[in-house]
């Protein structure tokens, strides 16, 4: 994603800033979706491999990029980590603010 876009993307719901995730990052949310550990903050568990995201400033949710084009909609957002316990995923209730 060119970084004047980045510059001015944010998330839908919190209007934080957003990154890029890095390469180990997506490894590692990417063996938690083979292992159908991931729900996106519908509710919805997900399988689809991630080849790039936006990771939200507090890193609780990843925003997937498909085809090139972030996918910038609440409910399609990953639950991506807990920042208490990086290697546990977030309650869904946390991330929609309940």
């Amino acid at each position: 994603i060119d970084s004047e876009l980045l510059d001015i993307l944010a998330c839908p719901q919190t209007r934080q800033p957003l990154r890029m995730a890095n390469p180990a990052e997506l490894q590692a949310l990417n063996e938690r979706l083979k292992g159908g550990e991931v729900k996106n903050v519908g509710g919805d568990s997900v399988a689809e491999v991630v080849e790039g995201g936006l990771v939200r400033e507090d890193g609780q949710i990843l925003y997937p990029i498909r085809d090139g084009i972030p996918v910038l909609l609440v409910h399609e957002g990953l639950l991506f980590r807990n920042p208490k316990r990086p290697d546990r995923p977030v309650r869904l209730a946390a991330c929609m603010n309940l």
